[in-house]
């Protein structure tokens, strides 16, 4: 059955407008209030969120939709994706809801919920409170009435969570880095948490003013990064996006090195000490392929998934692996998290360039990728893809490609964008198809 809310990572859109209004905030809390509300325990859901200014408007509306079928609410302010995840499960709670559109503009927002073990949602609990929406939710009476409590403790325990996972034995005394928040929700916990470990660290893009997060800041814009790195001399930088579940490096050379390299280095880390599960990771079709050869080279396996970060915790989950994620940096190590974590995954890169005692321009370059590129088309409605003209334009690529290369061409979950994506040998022959394939998927779009 088809989705009618939520996408590939909750439920997300443009702010004041269908379905991010107020109203519509409210009606989802009431919804998963009730569909969460089991036994005769007070029930209890933790809400975070990250900068946005539209965060205030729907925590309030989320509050009040909660509090209305009688769940009591934990409010936590600005924090990670992955320690709102972390929090529902530590404080026993119901269900955890994180307030965010990850790394888009501000003037976007989504609603994320994760269940009482802190994963995100399966298709049948989505489809099941889709349902509640729509139709006329029982209240609770004036006496059971939720209260709403904000606890001030927060950013101590995911900080103190976040360190656990760095190895005891090590510290990063002499290390000189770069963070860049992206004005997002990790601008107070992750600076903390690194220089509490014994970094120097030099933080950008930690002044949210509720409009600026991701704004030429973050892990999908890492110039400010790169630049801030080589001018400082600093030995590293990290960036994470918006809600912090996604990490971008940059070595000390300015060079930005993605989520295919840094699942690579922490895979080989991990298999050097015994602790690597399922004899290799999981990654999506957007992988390159030099990661797959690279793996495989040191006897070690790829499994692809659909593109989506719940896809790949899905196969780990199911296969039992302990490493996963996506190029775009949502990196998954499931025996620390239940979801992307950018400090955390930070921490093992961190981790093995301390144990390498090199630069991390040697230590983090693990392959040499195909020549590979990703263009996104916008449309304002319609299916694209349906185009005839549009999939003959796409045959005559795959024919083209095989045995040479890879295409991956779909809809991006979270917003009206058609993402083409090809990679080979041969960067001449990619750059043409991905152009000739945008060219029509325009065409078609109008």
């Amino acid at each position: 059955m088809a989705r009618k809310y939520f996408g590939t990572d909750g439920i997300r859109g443009l702010t004041n407008t269908s379905p991010m209004t107020a109203a519509m905030a409210m009606r989802i809390g009431m919804a998963a209030g009730a569909h969460f509300r089991r036994g005769d325990h007070r029930h209890r859901v933790v809400i975070g969120k990250d900068t946005r200014l539209s965060g205030y408007m729907l925590e309030n509306a989320l509050v009040a939709g909660f509090t209305s079928v009688g769940m009591d609410v934990v409010l936590v302010g600005p924090m990670p994706t992955p320690a709102v995840a972390m929090l529902t499960q530590s404080m026993r709670a119901d269900m955890g809801v994180m307030i965010s559109a990850s790394h888009n503009p501000y003037y976007d927002n989504g609603i994320k919920l994760f269940g009482p073990d802190g994963f995100k949602l399966s298709d049948a609990a989505e489809l099941a409170i889709e349902a509640l929406i729509e139709q006329e939710i029982e209240l609770s009476s004036p006496a059971d009435i939720g209260r709403a409590k904000r606890i001030e403790d927060a950013r101590g325990r995911y900080i103190h969570f976040a360190k656990s996972t760095f190895p005891e034995e090590l510290r990063l005394d002499g290390m000189k880095l770069v963070i860049d928040c992206a004005n997002g929700a990790a601008y107070n916990v992750a600076p903390s948490a690194l220089w509490e470990l014994g970094a120097e660290v030099i933080a950008i893009g930690v002044s949210p003013d509720g409009k600026n997060i991701n704004d030429r800041v973050g892990s999908t814009a890492p110039q400010t990064l790169s630049e801030t790195v080589v001018a400082s001399g600093a030995h590293i930088g990290i960036a994470l996006d918006g809600d912090a579940d996604r990490l971008i490096v940059v070595d000390e050379t300015g060079k930005v090195i993605d989520g295919d390299q840094l699942m690579a280095v922490i895979a080989a880390s991990w298999a050097r000490a015994g602790r690597l599960k399922g004899g290799g990771l999981v990654a999506t079709v957007m992988s390159n392929l030099g990661l797959e050869r690279h793996l495989s080279a040191q006897g070690l396996g790829l499994v692809r998934t659909a593109v989506g970060d719940r896809h790949v915790l899905e196969k780990m989950r199911s296969s039992g692996y302990n490493v996963g994620g996506e190029q775009s940096g949502h990196i998954i190590l499931s025996d620390y998290a239940t979801t992307g974590d950018g400090l955390v995954a930070a921490l093992q890169v961190l981790a093995e360039v301390k144990r390498a005692g090199a630069p991390a321009s040697e230590v983090l370059h693990r392959f040499d990728p195909l020549p590979q590129l990703l263009k996104n088309v916008r449309f304002a409605g319609g299916k694209p893809l349906d185009d005839l003209r549009v999939q003959d334009v796409i045959a005559a690529a795959e024919a083209e490609l095989a045995g040479r290369g890879r295409l991956v061409i779909r809809p991006s979950g979270t917003e009206p964008v058609i993402r083409v994506m090809a990679e080979g040998d041969d960067r001449g022959q990619v750059e043409a198809v991905v152009d000739r394939i945008c060219d029509a998927v325009r065409q078609a779009a109008g």
